[in-house]
């Protein structure tokens, strides 16, 4: 998100520099301008992600609603950490392509303009990442939450029962919580304790987050820490809070009645504009 402001902010330092006589189409300089902007962000972002430690998640998101676009198209409006981390795969003029025509709705010459090809390579572009997109759109996981970002109580209620699981040891009821191909994925980029791989299958990551629960308890957990509901990326999730701020956030996919992948993100880079709760909803260690 700093680097999207930080983006935002050059071209504006960069149109107020102009020779506005020479703009025809302000709408244009702008979109072309910010979009040759991320796409030296992005070659540099990838440099410095070759040497991120473990695995990488986006920033978690809170408030969705607020940061969708005004074209409030579905693409827009999903902000999911499954579409992010598609998204991240794709090259930066796939990024760009897909990102602007069908999400920004760019038209495909105005986005060759941008992007200084033909055409037909933007919409060969787009088309790639297009494809990429839909084989990873959630498989009826996790219906987003509504407007307000409440909980559905089922949701709220397994994630009572993956905490309770977790903090009193009990594998097998973890277990059965757990899809048999359940992913684990936990982001603290080499600044605070991480899993340095992610974690696949019911029985390791069972493993794992019991172990995990019994370290922090004794190694970075205090009785001024809070656990909150959230909807974390459109999913729900917790957050945890201590005295100066979120120390950890938690989304859950859920599909049914099982967990298929839990994202953790501790890297305090990330959390920084995670808002504290003055009331949190819930209390307790995990």
């Amino acid at each position: 998100m700093a680097d999207a402001e930080d983006a935002v902010q050059e071209t504006y330092l960069r149109w107020h520099g102009a020779d506005r006589d020479n703009v025809s189409d302000p709408r244009a300089f702008l979109m072309t301008t910010t979009t040759r902007i991320c796409l030296d962000m992005l070659t540099s972002a990838r440099a410095r992600r070759e040497e991120y430690v473990g695995p990488w998640l986006p920033e978690p998101v809170v408030d969705t609603a607020a940061l969708a676009p005004d074209s409030r198209t579905e693409l827009a409006e999903d902000l999911s950490i499954a579409l992010l981390l598609t998204l991240d795969r794709l090259s930066p003029l796939e990024r760009a392509a897909f990102l602007l025509h069908d999400v920004f709705d760019f038209s495909f010459s105005e986005v060759a303009t941008a992007l200084e090809r033909s055409d037909a390579a933007c919409r060969q572009l787009a088309a790639r990442a297009r494809a990429h997109v839909r084989d990873v759109r959630p498989r009826g996981a996790t219906a987003p939450p509504g407007r307000s970002g409440e909980i559905d109580a089922k949701h709220a209620q397994l994630m009572s029962a993956f905490a309770a699981a977790t903090q009193s040891g009990d594998l097998h009821a973890l277990t059965q919580l757990l899809a048999r191909d359940v992913r684990v994925v936990t982001d603290g980029g080499g600044k605070v304790r991480a899993a340095l791989d992610v974690i696949d299958g019911g029985d390791r990551a069972a493993r794992f987050l019991v172990e995990a629960t019994r370290k922090r308890a004794g190694a970075w957990w205090r009785d001024d820490f809070t656990v909150r509901f959230a909807t974390i990326n459109g999913l729900p999730g917790v957050i945890v809070d201590g005295p100066e701020g979120p120390v950890q956030t938690a989304a859950f996919e859920i599909e049914g009645d099982v967990i298929r992948a839990l994202y953790v993100v501790r890297n305090p880079d990330k959390l920084r504009h995670v808002a504290t709760a003055s009331a949190p909803q819930e209390s307790g260690r995990e």
